[in-house]
């Protein structure tokens, strides 16, 4: 054997394993560039999940005339109902049909002949057609044609031997339990386990996908949100912590507020790449404050995004105009507006939007309005927090400069003593406060500010045709 086969496939750049993309890009994310191709793949969750519409989005991306592809029905839905159904997707061509893409229902053979019957079709259509993907749909059925367990055990060695003999991928779905995967030997041979799952919420369902097994990968664990769309499966990966967050330099740069005399408090400014909490309870200007920020950027050719949850588009506009800008030239410049109902808010896809943003590099500020309607929408506050968290790592890392917006009591850090989780991700923390019984005075006071001198005093705060100032 010569020296340069007793490298690795890593050493020489060469990739052994074949990948087969599922047709999502975020998913092969997820799985570590796709499913290894001659495997058997397990994509299990309960009926409504997901699993028809990830396997046809799968099988009309890979298919082709040379190597179709079979989408097998067992005893689950009628044949026709999946054919008319997966219309109403993009990815569908009905040209394709018989041809590239072509579905079998084998009901009434299982029925009359028992789970070998789906072996002995496999073995002809395997021969006849030369397919490179399958998907059976749904395999848990079998076991319920199985008159025992040994049977069972004896079909699926049969099963797992045909198709390790040919260049074939299978995917197999069932509305498999945690419970199945340590009874049914479908598992024990199973190359990856996918599941999907749906967690209902009281305005909405919250969907995730997550790899419970993919042997001979790495890939990215944990749960991580989909929703189903006009194009399919819409996936947001578990956003996580940058491996060396560490690197990041400002340089020392710091960045005007936009708000007048708040820099001299901050001793010139924020750092570039810095996070800053604004506090206050409602109506204390946390609102325009940020929306200054964020127009300061603007205004010095720094892009910036500006997340809202609070005002709709429209209400946003008024208070564009009335802090003298024009909307749409703004816009133009380089401000991207996000809205996002809080009744109906998905934390990964906004985050998901967020991050898909800074990503290109262009974004210098940014403004999130506000971090507690995220609290509230979210059903996981672990989760929640991790994803905050490695969030702002990222900004970090990319030099972005970001302001969160959060709403306490009216008494000072009453809301903020009893959820510290936020204050200790920023770098700077702002506290914005006003009374109504000296003619609505309001105050501001630097709370802390990391690496930097700034002034400790409350100082006093307004709000006038112009915007915020210190006063």
């Amino acid at each position: 054997m010569s020296k340069d086969r007793l490298r690795t496939s890593t050493e020489r750049g060469e990739d052994w394993h074949p990948r087969v993309q599922s047709g999502n890009p975020e998913a092969d994310d997820i799985l570590g560039g796709g499913f290894p191709s001659n495997s058997i793949n397990i994509v299990m969750g309960q009926p409504g999940t997901g699993k028809t519409i990830f396997a046809e989005q799968l099988l009309f991306h890979n298919a082709s005339s040379e190597h179709p592809s079979l989408y097998v029905t067992t005893l689950s839905e009628p044949l026709s109902k999946v054919v008319t159904y997966v219309q109403r997707f993009s990815f569908f061509d009905a040209d394709r049909l018989n041809g590239d893409i072509q579905y079998e229902d084998l009901g009434s053979a299982l029925s009359e002949t028992g789970p070998n019957a789906l072996v002995d079709w496999l073995d002809e259509a395997i021969k006849t057609r030369s397919p490179r993907i399958i998907v059976i749909d749904s395999f848990r059925a079998i076991h319920d044609l199985a008159m025992s367990t040994d049977e069972i055990r004896r079909f699926m060695s049969r099963f797992a031997g045909l198709l390790s003999a040919y260049n074939v991928t299978a995917f197999l779905l069932g509305e498999y339990t945690q419970e199945d995967i340590r009874r049914y030997p479908e598992f024990a041979v199973a190359d990856s386990i996918i599941e999907l799952a749906r967690q209902p919420l009281s305005t909405r369902d919250e969907r995730y996908f997550r790899v419970l097994k993919l042997r001979g990968s790495g890939y990215r664990e944990g749960q991580h949100a989909f929703r189903i769309t006009k194009d399919g499966i819409e996936l947001y990966p578990r956003l996580v912590t940058p491996r060396v967050p560490e690197e990041y330099d400002t340089l020392g740069e710091r960045l005007p507020t936009g708000v007048p005399g708040l820099d001299e408090l901050m001793d010139g400014g924020v750092f570039a790449g810095s996070t800053t909490l604004l506090l206050g309870m409602t109506g204390s200007g946390k609102t325009t404050v940020a929306l200054q920020f964020a127009l300061e950027g603007v205004k010095r050719g720094e892009p910036a995004i500006f997340v809202n949850f609070q005002e709709n588009p429209a209400q946003l506009r008024r208070a564009i105009i009335g802090l003298g800008a024009d909307p749409d030239k703004v816009q133009a410049k380089g401000l991207k507006l996000i809205y996002a109902n809080p009744v109906e808010l998905q934390i990964d896809s906004i985050v998901g939007e967020i991050f898909k943003s800074i990503e290109s590099g262009v974004v210098r500020r940014l403004v999130i309005d506000a971090i507690g309607d995220i609290a509230t929408a979210a059903s996981d506050v672990q989760r929640l927090h991790d994803y905050l968290y490695s969030l702002i790592q990222h900004f970090a890392v990319r030099g972005v400069t970001t302001i969160l917006t959060l709403e306490v009591g009216d008494e000072s850090f009453g809301g903020l003593g009893n959820d510290p989780r936020f204050s200790y991700m920023s770098d700077n923390l702002i506290h914005l406060a006003w009374s109504a019984k000296k003619v609505e005075q309001r105050t501001i006071r630097i709370v802390k500010m990391r690496g930097s001198g700034h002034d400790y005093g409350i100082r006093e705060f307004e709000i006038d045709a112009n915007g915020a100032q210190v006063k």
